[in-house]
């Protein structure tokens, strides 16, 4: 959880309060439920399975703590980490503040194995509470959320005051618990407006418990807030919470930037403009040997557009490039025609992963 009030904050009027954080969310909350209801429906526990951990980290993996020192990390203020490492974890101290990872990241998929203090001590929010900060903005809650109750968007696996997680899948307080978080990060346009929110897929112990969910905006305690355009890469961070919770091996990958799949992504290439007369002279039955039998292949126009229909009942529609090659709508194909002198197809050569074929015109 997120929490730098205060004591001005804390003893603020209590009505102008909630009023500015009714504001604020009553513009961004894409749910009935408000942050941190306790009637909010709790998640299903569900016994996860024991993991073989700690898992190794594959060769492409950037290394943020490999059990032997802070290295990696510093304090908020640019000096060094001052939580403790040894015996192969870190823990945090209570009072030293938030660690982040000297490296920048954007879209990663992360690995965080984590345990809460033990004999537990406290209740709600004040038992095992740390957290896993993408782009130390975007949190995933850490709580010991064995067998302790609090409210459902902020219990463990949840992303902060937003969404909980799809079951609760702890184990108990002392045991090794793993997160993997893929995070793909929010997008701006030039002049600073969000073009794409940021999304978060976390797996809690080997359960999936959030599926690509699309983040209102960074977390925070009481309140949503708005996004704000920032830098594409930030660091990860860990939060001290007053409370001793230990982290080991820590490893993620930075994953390609993601852009959605669309007409622009997939047509590439000029699209040549064809009158509907032209496009007629490609009209036709087609026949080609599959597995040493007839097959016939159909070109139709439909609009202002051609249609292949194949075997199967499959139609395509074809985009043309130029008057000899058009290419499969959606899919890495294409057909290359044989013009006449007069320029009617008199055949085409279909060409489609890594196979040619070519079928003869039979009227």
């Amino acid at each position: 959880m997120r929490q730098r009030s205060t004591p001005a904050i804390l003893v603020m009027s209590m009505a102008m309060f909630l009023l500015c954080v009714g504001e604020a969310i009553s513009a961004q909350q894409p749910t009935r439920w408000k942050p941190h209801d306790m009637n909010r429906p709790r998640p299903p526990l569900v016994k996860p399975a024991r993991q073989n951990l700690p898992v190794p980290p594959p060769a492409d993996a950037v290394i943020l703590f490999d059990g032997k020192d802070l290295t990696n990390w510093r304090s908020e203020d640019g000096g060094p980490a001052k939580w403790i490492a040894r015996e192969g974890y870190m823990e945090s101290v209570k009072g030293s503040g938030y660690i982040f990872s000297k490296q920048m990241f954007g879209d990663v998929q992360l690995h965080v194995e984590w345990a809460t203090p033990v004999p537990p001590k406290g209740k709600s929010q004040g038992r095992g509470n740390s957290g896993v900060f993408l782009m130390g903005l975007y949190e995933i809650q850490v709580l010991d959320s064995y067998e302790n109750d609090t409210y459902p968007d902020g219990q463990a696996a949840s992303v902060y005051g937003q969404y909980p997680p799809l079951v609760n899948a702890c184990l108990p307080p002392g045991e090794w618990q793993s997160y993997e978080i893929v995070f793909r990060r929010d997008r701006y346009d030039a002049d600073g407006k969000l073009t794409r929110p940021a999304r978060i897929t976390v797996i809690h112990n080997g359960i999936l418990v959030q599926d690509n969910v699309e983040i209102w905006g960074p977390t925070n305690w009481l309140q949503h807030s708005p996004y704000k355009v920032h830098a594409d890469k930030l660091p990860v961070s860990l939060q001290d919470h007053g409370n001793p919770v230990r982290y080991r091996n820590i490893w993620l990958r930075e994953i390609s930037e993601w852009t959605p799949p669309g007409p622009a992504n997939i047509e590439n290439g000029p699209i040549l403009f064809l009158t509907r007369a032209e496009l007629d002279r490609y009209v036709g039955n087609y026949q080609v040997l599959e597995d040493d039998h007839p097959a016939t292949y159909t070109i139709s126009r439909d609009g202002d557009s051609l249609k292949a229909h194949f075997y199967g009942g499959t139609v395509i529609e074809l985009v043309p490039r130029s008057k000899q090659e058009f290419a499969m709508r959606w899919t890495a194909g294409k057909l290359v025609f044989d013009l006449d002198g007069a320029g009617k197809a008199t055949a085409f050569t279909l060409h489609l992963g890594g196979e040619q074929r070519t079928a003869n015109r039979v009227n």
